[in-house]
């Protein structure tokens, strides 16, 4: 090939790839404000895996019947306080079979004499997909008694993460209880958005004796001790009120204490862009005082809001399962993970059987995606970080 052709085919994609370095560059410019959020929001890694997490957990929180091996309040007698099950994929003759357990035999520590779980090499339950189990109604409505995942067999030992003191399954009863801890943060935070950038937006635009009187008000309530605050106000519900109502009712007490934090923000931010140009710009072209605020200056501090609402989140799931763990919120049979940790107080349920602590990690994992999420929702949003 000669050098005219080599210098025509170079010349060629370098205008190519001008072309579509000015196109990106002409939709970048083009671009509105939420699509510029998505592309900053995309290049934010740790966020993406935190929204992929937090997509998978509420996932299973919607789909927990069919996701869960086991019904969640069935007590398997023979399997009480069951250690997480060993999952092979090579017999004992070292043949590949594919995911199965050995079934389980009962038998008694020669020293300590407590009942201890070993496996029974022969009898086999292979693992698969869409298997057939206890019969359940998908929220409430849909009748079936198929699984995602289980073991051959309705009764086969196929505890994952182990069975609780009295022989519930641990891994089903965590599935189920996602639908209750997580939603207690979505329905809170909803009510603590309201009030927060209500009461914020009007203290923070009306100003004067309305500043003056929601202040004292956020005053009083950020002074009083949290926890000890909580536990007053949930050891004040009937104890005969069925477990939905308290589940609401303990909803409600932890976004009255949670709407203080944004309120402030709001009002903070508003104090300081209410007399900028383009408010005083939409002043004289007649908008109402709601549209400026709404319109104009809320989304003027998106990522301050962002910022708030996600870091309330983490709180009140904490909320939720440190009242129902000290046994002043949810109680059973109703299922989330400040239940199941009941059993936790016992210390020695813990050093016998450590894997009634799963829930914990759960807790953990969930509280760390929302603050990473939370950390890439605001710097996407906020348009001093390019």
């Amino acid at each position: 090939m000669s050098n005219t052709n080599l210098i025509k085919k170079w010349s060629l994609g370098r205008k190519k790839q001008q072309k579509t370095e000015e196109s990106q560059e002409e939709e970048f410019y083009r671009a509105g404000q939420w699509q510029l959020v998505w592309w900053k929001f995309r290049r934010h890694k740790l966020a993406r895996i935190a929204m992929t997490v937090l997509a998978i957990m509420y996932f299973i929180a919607i789909f927990a019947e069919f996701v869960s091996p086991h019904d969640p309040l069935r007590r398997f007698k023979d399997y009480l306080a069951h250690p997480p099950t060993k999952i092979h994929i090579r017999d004992t003759e070292g043949r590949f079979r594919g995911p199965f357990i050995y079934g389980t035999k009962m038998g008694r520590d020669p020293v300590t004499f407590r009942p201890i779980f070993e496996e029974d090499t022969s009898v086999i339950y292979p693992i698969g997909l869409f298997i057939r189990g206890d019969a359940y109604k998908l929220w409430g409505i849909f009748p079936s008694d198929i699984h995602l995942f289980g073991a051959g067999g309705k009764d086969a030992p196929l505890f994952i993460l182990g069975t609780d003191t009295i022989g519930r399954d641990v891994l089903s009863r965590i599935f189920h209880g996602a639908r209750i801890s997580l939603s207690v943060g979505l329905i809170g935070i909803a009510v603590s958005f309201i009030l927060g950038l209500l009461l914020g937006g009007i203290s923070g635009f009306f100003g004067g004796i309305v500043d003056e009187a929601i202040q004292r008000v956020i005053e009083v309530l950020t002074t009083l001790p949290t926890i000890p605050l909580w536990m007053a106000l949930a050891a004040a519900l009937p104890r005969e009120w069925p477990q939905l109502r308290i589940y609401f009712a303990t909803t409600l007490i932890l976004s009255i204490l949670g709407w203080t934090g944004l309120a402030r923000t709001v009002r903070g931010r508003l104090l300081s862009m209410r007399e900028e140009d383009f408010v005083l710009a939409a002043r004289l072209d007649g908008e109402s005082e709601w549209t400026i605020i709404a319109r104009y200056m809320i989304p003027g501090f998106a990522s301050y809001i962002i910022v708030s609402l996600t870091g309330s989140l983490p709180g009140m799931i904490l909320g939720e399962t440190s009242l129902s763990y000290l046994g002043i919120g949810l109680n059973p049979p109703t299922i989330s993970w400040g239940v199941m940790l009941q059993d936790a107080q016992d210390i020695m349920n813990v050093a016998h059987y450590p894997w009634i602590l799963w829930p914990v990690p759960v807790v953990v994992l969930a509280v760390l995606m929302f603050n990473f999420a939370g950390d890439g929702l605001r710097d996407a949003a906020d348009p001093y970080i390019t």
